[in-house]
């Protein structure tokens, strides 16, 4: 009973500091359910949600008790406690049936996020592969069955040709069931930082996007009408070569099935002056980004994305003001060393799938 009044409690927190103009979207969505049902779709980058304990195979020390960073079972319990304040608020009225999420060093954390938490009263499940990177981050996927019943998932690990020493998080991809209703194809990325300079490390972007084309082209041979959803921080923005010409992802809708569309492409996605999802140096960029095929964005299909556009959730408690360049900022957890006790240094994003009432056309495999 105790546990119960807690997420009430954090709940109704969560809806209080979300920003006006969610109010109007809760409304759509209680409406849309009378006669459809739906399921919300959510990316986070949750900025270096570690545990406090070493791993030696992995540069984690700075997020040690005795790191750089003094990162202590307090600070992570903090960070748990926002992490799940988050994915409950952008749910509004009913949970995310899918959450894709990175910068996640493993799989405990990410259990003391679904089970020590009030999300534990939400039955969240976990999908997860260690990945190779050296600093021991992955991206991982949580679900909540019946909305989403997997098939098949796998960690699509990525090779550089040129380098074989060089690392980055895997690609995750699942298979499965959504809204019991069509099959989806879904991939949760972090591709490669732009550490060292855009230019310099866009070739490694470039090819982790061609390792995905490639597997996205597979799926749109065997099925021309596959459900794709790509989504994560892709550290470019939609326009850059990477995600434009090397991924195939197109910026603006002609909703042809066998392409990919980038909902985070139009200004439709931006709000309240918050025009993208990280800022660095007084300038937003759009780097956390969800991409669908073309089969979603028909109008005849059962399962499809409504309004054919994602959103930035940006809610005001994930904000703090900017007192350097003017405007608001992402509350992260650190501003270098320097301890903030924020959320994130990125907003969340999401979308909307419903299937409405009346027979499939096609079945996506």
């Amino acid at each position: 009973m105790r546990r119960k009044v807690v997420i009430f409690i954090f709940v109704i927190d969560c809806l209080t500091y979300s920003a006006h103009s969610y109010a109007q979207s809760a409304h759509t969505l209680t409406a849309a359910k009378a006669e459809a049902s739906l399921a919300r779709l959510m990316f986070y980058n949750a900025e270096n949600l570690f545990d406090i304990q070493d791993d030696s195979l992995t540069n984690d020390e700075e997020f040690l008790p005795a790191g750089m960073r003094y990162w202590t079972y307090r600070k992570l319990e903090q960070k748990l406690t926002h992490l799940y304040k988050t994915i409950v608020a952008v749910g509004t009225w009913q949970p995310p049936a899918i959450v894709g999420l990175c910068e996640i060093e493993n799989k405990y954390v990410l259990q003391r996020l679904v089970e020590d938490t009030p999300l534990q009263q939400l039955q969240y499940q976990i999908i997860h592969y260690d990945s190779p990177d050296k600093r021991g981050i992955d991206v991982a996927l949580l679900y909540r069955e019946p909305d989403f019943i997997p098939m098949a998932h796998e960690a699509i690990h990525i090779h550089f040709p040129h380098n074989r020493y060089k690392t980055t998080r895997d690609i995750l991809y699942a298979k499965g069931i959504l809204l019991q209703t069509d099959t989806v194809h879904l991939f949760i990325n972090h591709w490669p930082s732009r550490w060292g300079g855009q230019q310099a490390s866009a070739p490694a972007r470039n090819h982790v996007a061609d390792v995905l084309h490639k597997k996205v082209d597979s799926l749109f041979t065997a099925n021309s009408q596959a459900n794709i959803i790509i989504m994560g921080d892709f550290n470019d923005a939609p326009e850059d070569p990477s995600l434009q010409s090397h991924l195939g992802a197109k910026l603006s809708i002609e909703e042809k099935e066998t392409a990919l569309y980038n909902m985070m492409g139009t200004k439709d996605t931006a709000s309240q002056g918050i025009v993208g999802t990280h800022k660095y140096q007084g300038q937003w960029h759009m780097f956390d980004q969800i991409i669908v095929s073309g089969a979603l964005l028909q109008e005849n299909r059962r399962l499809r994305i409504p309004g054919k556009r994602a959103q930035i959730f940006n809610a005001d408690f994930l904000l703090q003001d900017d007192l350097t360049y003017m405007g608001k900022k992402p509350f992260r957890t650190y501003t270098g060393y320097q301890y903030q006790g924020g959320f994130s240094d990125h907003l969340p994003v999401f979308i909307d799938l419903t299937t409405l009432p009346f027979p499939l056309t096609h079945k996506g495999e």
